[in-house]
């Protein structure tokens, strides 16, 4: 442009370069041609970053030095800049969570809250096991040991339905955020029958402790002790670890009762008599209403002032 300039005019380039506020230097300069060899590396940088697109400058200059390339960082950098190579900044991952339809809820009860979880382990050979867990947290309870080498949500509707068949229909089901348990057709299917849904906050399995307490259990006593070759022979394995659980493993939460002995002591309790004087002073001397376990200790019904017996009270 001052070249130009000078020329239109027809005055010194001292003059020129005056006006423009330009140096002096600047007409006298000319561009020094780009060497062979430049333009090969750049080439050669352009190449390897499209091979390696998750690397950055300083791996792929390192990769350049290893196959002899004399090339610093800050040259890499900025071809990679020109020719858009960067590598983009990681994006954070959107977790899906499904939508409760309970509030959360301690077990007070049997068939009160069910909790679901899964289970990942291999046979001897290298095939993938799916193990879908289902319990009781009241009475612990394992309700369900279901193994495939794949388990969809439809899938899980099958072994929930044969579980309320057998069990009963629960109120609440606690589960994570898995793609199985927020499917909508396993949602749909729950609500039209009345069972809510609680699901725990996004890494935070303690909020689910029950289930992840057998999970625990369950590796650690059967998937870490035994050599599963195929499928068929996990089924039969867990069937007997399921059985093991429910009938022969004493639990301290339950005052070493077994699952099922804890449940038929439910049962039988829940069908004794209370003494309405016992209630009675329990609401007076404002202590709590008393356990299934406290009430087995209690008298029979007392009678009215007219000899004529009470109805008895069962829960």
């Amino acid at each position: 442009m001052a070249i130009k300039v000078q020329e239109t005019l027809l005055c010194s380039g001292r003059s020129v370069c005056r006006w423009l506020g330009l140096n002096r230097s600047t007409l006298r300069y000319t561009p020094k041609p780009v060497p062979d060899k430049t333009k090969l590396l750049e080439a050669e940088i352009v190449k390897m970053s499209k091979r390696y697109p998750c690397f950055g400058y300083r791996k792929i200059t390192r990769k350049l030095v290893e196959e002899g390339w004399p090339v610093g960082k800050k040259l890499v950098q900025r071809v990679r800049c020109e020719e858009g190579l960067q590598v983009p900044a990681p994006k954070p991952r959107k977790r899906r969570q499904g939508l409760s339809t309970g509030l959360p809820q301690q077990a007070q009860h049997r068939n009160h809250v069910w909790a679901w979880d899964f289970v990942s382990d291999y046979t001897v050979r290298g095939g993938k096991l799916r193990v879908f867990n289902l319990i009781d947290e009241f009475t612990k309870e394992c309700h369900c040991i279901h193994s495939d080498r794949a388990i969809k949500a439809t899938d899980v509707l099958t072994v929930l339905q044969e579980a309320i068949e057998e069990h009963g229909a629960p109120e609440y089901i606690r589960s994570d955020n898995g793609p199985e348990f927020i499917a909508t057709a396993i949602q749909e299917w729950l609500q039209g029958n009345g069972i809510k849904t609680i699901y725990i906050d996004p890494g935070c399995p303690w909020q689910n402790g029950y289930v992840e307490s057998f999970n625990d259990k369950f590796r650690g006593e059967c998937l870490n002790r035994e050599l599963i070759y195929t499928l068929s022979e996990s089924r039969v394995i867990f069937a007997d670890y399921q059985h093991l659980h429910n009938y022969e493993r004493p639990h301290r939460s339950l005052g070493l009762l077994t699952p099922k002995a804890y449940a038929k002591q439910l049962t039988s309790l829940s069908h004794q008599p209370i003494s309405p004087a016992y209630l009675t002073s329990l609401s007076g001397s404002g202590r709590a209403t008393p356990s299934l376990c406290q009430i087995g200790d209690q008298p029979q019904p007392l009678e009215t002032t007219n000899n004529q017996p009470l109805g008895n009270l069962s829960l």
